[in-house]
This record gives structure tokens, C-alpha cells and sequence, in this order.
């Protein structure tokens, strides 16, 4: 029995078309003995379930498409268009076609079915490969080459771009904390993905290694958006005892900090430090300039793009988890404090 690089067999692909395995052992040896509905219908289902064993290889796939197809959630996030950038600069130097795909959807559970089932319908047929940015679906059916950037699990069963997310929290608070602040909040991003995690297990990690208590009051859950951070920074800003400086988990949430700050007439830096972390172009331009934390978005684009066009030439993977330093990128928007 032939399986193929997701565990599908050829017994899967028969159950699931209805036929027998000889049915589809004959379509995938292009024998003329199967009656063309039935062996429509084989193909589709090899298509739908990512099956593709070395017979299927050669029976389905006789030439390649020159395209690679990009998965995200919204396009005109600043994050998903540096990765685009990145990914774009590779593939046109190699000559190869870029196809993104945005949804209109924003629940997780139906964005997770949506990307998968855009990987089944493109991967293998309109692209060779895929990269799916910050992903919400864990796993793919496809034996054709994917590589996530921000996946949502550390242990993907596929190759995964991410910065040193924890790293680089770790030298904001340590910045921070320099400057005399302790009392910081933070607003995390999207938590089902591993670079919210671990740039929260940064914030924690610093504020221990400082002696300093850990307060869940002065931690908002955010989703890495303006918009919600909005809500976000609201909440932390009116606490009775508000922090003195917020930590936050993308540049775009630091924009939203920005908006209440001057909702409740706070200036920053002077009643309030602000880290963002992504290092958009934006960020050199608002006013303050943002202190952030840089994670080389282009280069994670490029770095997936360049494993995707290894993977479709047969180059194996050095690694699954592929990382990309981060850089403290000091502006104007911090101060030091007194001492309480």
C-alpha cells in the first residue's frame, strides 16, 4: 500500500471516490481501461486529499507551473505586505509567478477551513507550492511543498519562518526596566500563534529575572490589530494605578496605544513609553518615531520563499524551524522615570 507524505493512502482515495484501489492504481498508471466520469472523479479526490504517491507524481503531474501561491488572512496588514515583499523579490529573481490569496473571513475556525481547502484546490495544480502567513489552520493535506511564516504550532509538521520572538521582547523590557520603568503593561497578539506566545513568555520572563511580581491587570489580549488594541489600551490606561510604560506585540497594536494616549491626553514620552515590534515602515513616521523591535519581515518572506523553491527542486530541509534574529531599533518613544 502506497502512502504519501501526509499518511493518506491509496485505500483512502478509493473509499473516498467510491471505487476500488484497482480503480485508482489504473488512473494513476493513465490506463484507458477506466470510464472517463469515474476517473474524473479519482482525480479530484487525489486532489482534495493532498494524496500523491510517486505513481500519482507522474500520472497527475507531467509539468510544473512556475507559480507559487501565498495564503493570508488580509492584505493589507503592514506585516503580510513585508512578507509579500520578501517573497515576491525571491520568486521574480528565480522567475517564478506570485498568486496571493486573501479572505473576507475573520472567524479562526473558518479561516482554518478556508486555508485548507485553498491548499488542497491550488497546491499541485495552479502552484507548485505554497506559503501560508500566520497561519490558523494546524494541519494541510497536500504532499506538495508548504512552508508557514508565524505558524501557530511550534512542533508544524511542515517548514515554519519565525524571528526570535521571545528574544527580542526580552531586550524591550530590558530597555524598559534601564529607563526605571516597572510598572509595564503589555498587550500580547494573537495567542494561537507561536510569536504571541513567545513574546509574552518574554514580558514574564523579564519582569522575573527583575524580581519583579508578575500583575495580570496590566496584560491585554490582543490580536497583533489597531483596532483591538484600541480596546486594549484603553482598559490599561484608565486602571487606577495605569502603567507607566506598554509593551506591544506588533507595531500596529503600538499605533493603537498611540490613539488612546492622545484620546486621554497623555503625551509619550513623557507619561507614557511605547515598544511596538515588527519595525514597519510606519513606525519611522508617526510621531514620536516608535522604539521597536525589528524582525527582518522581508527577509522571513524571502527565507520562506527560497525554502518553498528548494523543496519544489528536491533539495531537502536543513531544519523545520527556521529563525531570524531580532534588533532593538531605539527612537523617541521611550523616557526614563523616577524611581517610585
Amino acid at each position: 500500500m502506497e502512502d504519501s507524505p501526509t499518511g493518506i493512502t491509496i485505500r483512502d482515495v478509493a473509499r473516498a471516490a467510491g471505487v476500488s484501489v484497482s480503480t485508482v492504481s489504473r488512473v494513476l498508471n493513465d490506463k484507458d481501461d477506466v470510464a472517463p466520469e469515474t476517473a474524473a472523479v479519482v482525480r479530484r479526490v487525489i486532489e482534495e486529499l493532498g494524496y500523491a504517491s510517486s505513481l500519482a507524481a507522474r500520472g497527475l503531474r507531467s509539468r510544473t507551473t512556475h507559480v507559487i501561491g501565498v495564503i493570508v488572512q488580509d492584505m493589507g496588514h503592514p506585516f503580510t505586505t513585508l512578507v509579500i515583499k520578501g517573497i515576491n523579490d525571491v520568486t521574480a529573481a528565480h522567475d517564478y509567478d506570485l498568486l496571493a490569496y486573501a479572505s473576507a473571513r475573520r472567524h479562526a475556525e473558518t479561516l482554518a477551513q478556508w486555508e485548507q481547502q485553498q491548499v488542497a484546490r491550488l497546491n499541485g495544480t495552479v502552484t507548485d507550492g505554497i506559503i501560508v502567513v500566520t497561519p490558523h489552520a494546524a494541519t494541510y493535506r497536500t504532499s506538495f511543498p508548504i512552508v508557514a511564516v508565524d505558524p501557530n504550532r511550534a512542533d508544524a509538521e511542515f517548514p515554519a519562518v519565525i524571528s526570535t520572538n521571545r528574544q527580542g521582547v526580552l531586550d524591550a523590557m530590558a530597555y524598559l526596566l534601564g529607563l526605571g520603568h516597572r510598572r509595564i503593561g503589555f498587550i500580547t497578539g494573537r495567542m494561537d500563534l507561536q510569536s504571541a506566545v513567545r513574546r509574552f513568555d518574554g514580558y514574564r520572563s523579564a519582569l522575573e529575572a527583575a524580581g519583579i511580581p508578575f500583575d495580570p491587570a496590566l496584560v491585554a489580549e490582543g490580536d497583533y490589530t489597531r483596532e483591538t488594541a484600541i480596546e486594549c489600551a484603553r482598559r490599561l490606561l484608565t486602571l487606577p494605578h495605569p502603567p507607566t510604560a506598554i509593551m506591544a506585540s506588533s507595531d500596529d497594536t503600538a499605533f493603537g496605544v498611540y490613539a488612546v494616549a492622545a484620546e486621554l491626553g497623555l503625551r509619550i514620552p513623557d507619561d507614557l513609553s511605547v515598544i511596538g515590534f515588527d519595525n514597519v515602515p510606519g513606525s519611522a513616521l508617526i510621531s514620536p518615531p516608535l522604539t521597536t523591535v525589528d524582525q527582518s519581515i522581508e527577509h522571513m518572506g524571502a527565507l520562506a520563499a527560497r525554502i518553498v523553491l528548494d523543496l519544489i527542486q528536491g533539495r531537502p530541509c536543513e531544519s523545520r524551524l527556521h529563525k531570524v534574529p531580532t534588533q532593538l531599533v531605539v527612537r523617541q518613544s521611550c523616557c526614563a522615570i523616577e524611581p517610585a
